[in-house]
């Protein structure tokens, strides 16, 4: 038989980063004398635009994985289209076996017409031949009608696969997009920080920044809690870190995004919190190098949320010493789950990473134990306390300056194989 294949590029995701996102500066390297650069933009300036790039590229990456998963989903048995071309495959089968029967008929029948003798044998094959030539012609006309809805059921499916495919093209270019803006956002913020004495800032992969306990499905209408486990072992006391997470999701075609329906706080140990604008779950005051602190986060999924849907939380982690020195987690995590229906049975079955954290949880001779209860001064103890006062404006914005973006599958071929079985050899 003739095998149909349909050959699409792969590019995974569900979230069409909003425009505002994908419309960050590429560059902010001033070249013009000092008479021309009274307007240049400030570090804070500078900070935000890294941050709007970097969620920007987070948002395309996941845009990207989800629409490959919408593609692969056309090929289910259960997608409508592919059901509708395998049940229109079928009847056309069936087609072609009666027609091949009527036409062996109407072939006896003419062989029983030529050996007749009398005009009596004559007229009853003349019957039966012109019986079977009847039976052949409606068979005939049943199989080309179904090979016409086989086509049509076919071409149904294909066209939809070329949709997809053509907004997966478009989400790599979205991809390659903002991965330029988040590079030359960042690289804007480095050379501004170097020539103002401020580049002091490192990435440490003796910190790490970990989601410990997140579903990897969520039902809608329901609240799950997990930790942000921050490691250090960079071999001195940080003397505030500050816990770095945010939400981010999409309905189930990868094009409309939902964060408004995704909550995330944190707790200072009395209550729930809501997480600053630079997304920081409070701070944690002198982590110990060798230890570890959990801090608690709550998502809330609201009740309208999309079934079917995707959502991703990324974690990082940044630090800021009395000294002056400062960096944060070089890379952010991004644990990915899946969005059920309201009511749905809760997931035991942890959210994985989506690209490992910098450093494995560091095993300090401190028994862990729970950020919260720390006072607002946020002295800490042997493996830090979360103060209730948030996180410093002095931080520089190192967190998710390497991203999350892990493309998985980028570049991948996906091919779909698809029967017809009415074509014979």
């Amino acid at each position: 038989m003739q095998i149909r294949r349909i050959l699409a590029t792969a590019v995974v995701a569900a979230v069409t980063a909003p425009a505002a996102m994908l419309s960050v500066a590429p560059a902010f390297a001033d070249t013009k004398p000092a008479a021309q650069t009274q307007n240049k933009p400030s570090i804070a300036e500078l900070e935000q635009a890294a941050k709007d790039a970097q969620k920007a590229y987070d948002a395309a990456v996941v845009a990207e994985k989800a629409l490959v998963r919408s593609l692969e989903d056309t090929d289910a048995p259960t997608y409508p289209l592919e059901a509708a071309f395998q049940a229109a495959t079928k009847t056309a089968k069936e087609a072609a076996t009666k027609k091949a029967t009527a036409d062996a008929a109407v072939a006896d029948a003419k062989a029983k017409l030529d050996a007749a003798v009398s005009d009596d044998d004559k007229a009853a094959a003349q019957k039966a031949l012109t019986e079977a030539e009847g039976v052949a012609k409606t068979a005939a006309d049943a199989k080309t009608a179904a090979d016409a809805k086989q086509a049509e059921a076919s071409k149904a499916v294909s066209d939809v696969r070329v949709e997809i495919s053509k907004k997966i093209y478009k989400a790599q270019l979205a991809i390659k997009e903002t991965l330029a803006k988040k590079t030359a956002a960042d690289k804007a913020l480095a050379d501004a920080k170097k020539a103002e004495g401020s580049g002091s800032c490192v990435s440490q992969d003796a910190l790490s920044a970990v989601a410990v306990g997140l579903p990897s499905k969520i039902a809608a209408g329901s609240t799950v809690d997990f930790t942000l486990r921050l490691g250090n072992t960079t071999g001195r006391t940080l003397d505030n870190v500050f816990p770095i997470a945010y939400p981010h999701g999409t309905d189930k075609s990868g094009m409309k995004d939902i964060d408004k329906l995704l909550h995330l706080k944190w707790s200072n140990g009395s209550g729930w919190q809501d997480l600053d604008g630079r997304h920081h779950a409070g701070v944690v005051k002198a982590l110990r190098t060798g230890a570890h602190a959990d801090v608690k986060l709550r998502l809330t999924v609201d009740a309208s949320a999309p079934a079917e849907g995707t959502g991703v939380v990324f974690v990082n982690a940044d630090y800021t010493n009395n000294d002056g020195s400062c960096g944060g987690v070089p890379d952010s995590t991004m644990y990915e789950f899946r969005l059920t229906p309201v009511g749905s049975k809760p997931s035991t079955e942890p959210a994985k990473p989506a690209k490992p954290a910098s450093k494995p949880e560091p095993q300090g001779s401190k028994s862990p134990s729970p950020v919260g209860s720390g006072g607002t001064t946020g002295t800490g103890g042997a493996n830090g306390s979360l103060a209730h006062t948030g996180s410093s404006s002095a931080l520089p914005q190192f967190a998710l300056a390497g991203g999350a973006a892990v493309v998985i599958g980028a570049g991948a071929v996906y091919f779909v194989r698809r029967r017809k079985a009415a074509d014979n050899a």
